[in-house]
């Protein structure tokens, strides 16, 4: 697998977005999940959004990170929120989403970021199991779905 750094609105993170917001209409029994993004948000020094490729080029995975700074959704300052985590089904259990992971960490680390955040869903034990095994811990709640009561957030010090 290859993993690239690419827009957020590249056409490969496009059609994982949309399998991805796909994935979590069928889990919650809504329109996925609706936080506002846009492509500067990933743009580094203050973000990185990230594919991975299989051997013949089409994407399998996207995940990418967003400076945050203390406001009234919660967020800290020097905060680092991963969005989008996402691997295909046919590319599961070979370890992509940990190798995603581990660079957006070590990229926001070098871009000064002091802690990464995320939220989750309590319909997502995949998810939840890989961020628990990588060193997060829950934290207060934050974001666009701070209120809601399946939402879970988790946080992990990048220093």
């Amino acid at each position: 697998m290859i993993i690239r750094p690419r827009p957020f609105d590249h056409a490969d993170a496009v059609k994982l977005n949309d399998q991805v917001q796909l994935e979590y209409a069928v889990r919650y029994g809504d329109e996925g999940d609706v936080t506002p993004l846009d492509a500067s948000m990933f743009e580094p020094p203050n973000g990185l959004y990230l594919l991975a490729y299989d051997p013949q080029g089409r994407p399998v995975a996207t995940g990418g990170w967003r400076s945050q700074e203390r406001n009234d959704e919660g967020y800290w300052d020097g905060d680092a929120e991963l969005k989008r985590m996402f691997v295909i089904p046919e590319g599961r259990g070979n370890g992509l989403a940990r190798r995603i992971l581990a660079a957006l960490e070590a990229d926001a680390r070098a871009a000064g970021r002091t802690r990464m955040v995320l939220e989750t869903g309590d319909k997502q034990p995949e998810a939840i199991a890989l961020y628990t095994s990588s060193g997060y811990t829950p934290c207060e709640k934050f974001g666009h779905y701070r209120t809601y009561e399946n939402s879970i957030c988790l946080a992990k010090p990048l220093q």
